[in-house]
């Protein structure tokens, strides 16, 4: 290895355009192929609040239809308590579970004096502060008492807090949101948007609003979706049928109407890809999509970094003629071409993957902004754990090495298979 090293620093200092365009191409090529990646992993990757994203299982939407009508006539949403109640509060196989209104609320957060500001409510109970770890800076989480009797109390974020009181510390201290008095009964640090399902800048009580109420299709349907925390990811094939079960259960007390799940529940990388209520997980289509992009990628800079390859194979023929006159065998001089070729890849990908740390961190609220979180207060921006998280070294490596092969066999079997006496010649 140390004599790969030298040599593969003596090429570079020989040939130091051709090196230096060998190493923008490597970068550029991971630079983009790692920013597709990262738009992934915020989204699957486990970071704080949504540390559990690996035993998380998701039912964003529910669908309902007469009896004796196929799946295509059918009515597609959120669904209302009752239906989470009896479908998956039940549920034994799992940790825990809990209810949250579908869709964000908008409201005006003000205390006397001060000019109300725009937050994003979740309405949620007391379960959600066991699926999602939350720092707690002052304060606790709403209780089972509060959740069930529908109190006025409400959980903070830190930013919240401190453009009403200035403090972190305001547990006992009062906010109007809509005008409606609630008692802050906890603050949390801030949670990034990408954080999508765990993400508000306040959480209250369901029970103390009137969204319970808000139904359609004969109480089947309403503005509430399912989040599952499992004991073990193993245990995801026991809750889907145990939820099939309290289906089987359910159907007959809502007769003639029937509820399916959509392939339901999703696992966290399948939820992501389930934005269609009337429509199962989109997740095979974006995998294909992702497998083509990254191949494209990987190709296009390939055959050009072959051609690079090649070309300073060409200005070292002769050296290769003496190393075979010596006794060096043909795969012994493609080892030596494809090792050099992969310490400048690997150069070049420590570059790369550098310039994709710079480019996410710089332009997250433009790179991850997406349909869910464009109308949110609060902008996405890139957590530094996905940024250094051991998963994104592998990619790199692998990338690296699959690039070095597609870009130096061929040069360095074509560069084995020269005859000595020609090659000697610099032929």
């Amino acid at each position: 290895m140390k004599t790969v090293i030298k040599r593969t620093w003596g090429q570079m200092k020989q040939q130091p355009l051709l090196t230096v365009l060998s190493m923008l191409g490597t970068s550029l090529a991971v630079c983009l192929i790692m920013v597709e990646v990262m738009l992934r992993q915020v989204q699957t990757v486990p970071f704080a609040p949504e540390s559990n994203r690996d035993r998380l299982l998701h039912v964003k939407w529910m669908s309902v239809t007469e009896s004796r009508s196929g799946a295509d006539d059918s009515s597609n949403g959120p669904m209302s308590l009752k239906t989470a109640k009896e479908c998956f509060f039940a549920l034994k196989s799992a940790e825990a579970v809990s209810a949250y209104n579908r869709f964000f609320d908008t409201m005006q957060a003000s205390v006397p004096g001060q000019t109300p500001v725009g937050v994003d409510v979740k309405q949620v109970d007391n379960n959600f502060f066991r699926i999602f770890n939350y720092a707690f800076l002052d304060g606790k989480p709403i209780s089972a008492a509060q959740s069930k009797a529908g109190q006025a109390v409400a959980v903070v974020s830190s930013s919240v807090a401190r453009a009403l009181y200035g403090t972190d510390n305001v547990t006992g201290k009062e906010v109007e949101l809509n005008y409606v008095p609630y008692r802050i009964c906890g603050v949390v640090r801030d949670v990034n948007p990408l954080a999508e399902t765990a993400y508000a800048q306040i959480w209250i009580p369901y029970n103390s609003t009137e969204i319970v109420n808000n139904l359609w299709n004969n109480g089947v349907m309403g503005l509430f979706s399912v989040v599952i925390l499992a004991h073990n990811s193993k245990d995801f094939d026991a809750i889907r049928l145990e939820c099939e079960k309290l289906r089987a259960v359910y159907n007959p007390s809502i007769r003639p109407d029937s509820i399916f799940y959509r392939g339901q529940p999703d696992s966290q990388e399948a939820e992501v890809y389930h934005n269609s209520a009337n429509n199962e997980s989109f997740l095979k289509q974006e995998n294909r999509n992702m497998f083509i992009s990254l191949l494209i990628l990987l190709i296009i800079p390939a055959v050009n970094l072959s051609s690079m390859t090649q070309s300073r194979l060409r200005r070292r023929i002769a050296e290769i003629g003496v190393r075979r006159a010596f006794g060096a065998t043909r795969s012994e001089i493609m080892q030596q071409v494809v090792m050099e070729n992969l310490m400048l890849t690997f150069a070049g990908g420590l570059v790369g993957l550098i310039f994709c740390w710079i480019v996410s961190y710089v332009g997250s609220a433009e790179l991850f902004t997406n349909m869910n979180t464009s109308m949110l207060n609060v902008a996405p921006a890139i957590d530094p754990w996905v940024l250094f998280n051991p998963r994104t070294f592998i990619w790199v490596l692998l990338i690296c090495f699959i690039l070095n092969l597609l870009s130096s066999v061929l040069p360095a079997w074509k560069a084995s298979k020269a005859v000595i006496v020609n090659a000697l010649g610099s032929k």
